[in-house]
């Protein structure tokens, strides 16, 4: 028996609906003689970003301790970190057309991210506030991704039936999350995807 097709749409932030320049994170790295990726290396590491996205600690908390974890004097440290965060990205203008098709095609379609409690005011300066029907946010639920319990929330908040919402994202671990608490989900790895997309939500032609 086939699926029936999607009647709303939860997108993952970033790697999907933002984009993000290396460049500005490569300067400041070359100009604190930092080695190539420690800022966002140090920034992943398990310990300090899974409180941050599970609603435990703060973003200013979470880069206070990315600070405090670089081989530089302190105050250079939180420079760094902080030039470094003031470039927040730009939204993805091919997975941002498909989030307006859906809309406008009767589909919901929520935001469905790890985040920090900056999601919302990043959201609005990258101008995706109202360009979604719900925000779906880790920290404000304090459950992240791939947690089965983040997805049955999210289908909750979007009042869709796990088996008719679609799920993009571009972690590969997170999809297969998805596609075991009943979601139809897709790895996002650029706009080639997207005529599929529109075919699994059954947007007119």
């Amino acid at each position: 028996m086939s699926r029936e097709r999607a009647q709303a749409l939860l997108i993952d932030l970033d790697g999907v609906l933002r984009r993000w320049d290396p460049a500005p994170m490569i300067a400041v790295e070359v100009e604190y003689g930092l080695k190539p990726a420690a800022l966002l290396e140090t920034a992943m590491s398990w310990d300090i970003y899974r409180p941050a996205v599970a609603g435990e600690i703060t973003d200013a908390e979470w880069m206070s301790l990315v600070a405090s974890r670089l081989p530089i004097e302190p105050e250079k440290a939180a420079e760094a970190v902080a030039r470094w965060q003031s470039y927040r990205g730009e939204a993805d203008p091919d997975a941002l057309a498909l989030v307006r098709e859906a809309r406008a095609g009767g589909r919901k379609v929520g935001l469905a991210t790890n985040a920090t409690d900056r999601l919302r005011p990043d959201l609005d300066a990258l101008g995706l506030t109202g360009e979604v029907d719900v925000v779906i946010s880790s920290w404000e639920l304090k459950i992240h991704k791939p947690a089965p319990e983040f997805f049955t929330e999210a289908c909750r908040l979007i009042e869709t039936k796990p088996e008719r919402v679609l799920f993009v994202d571009d972690d590969d671990r997170v999809v297969r999350g998805a596609r075991a608490a009943g979601l139809s989900a897709y790895r996002w790895t650029g706009a080639h995807h997207v005529a599929y997309l529109r075919k699994a939500l059954d947007l007119p032609g």
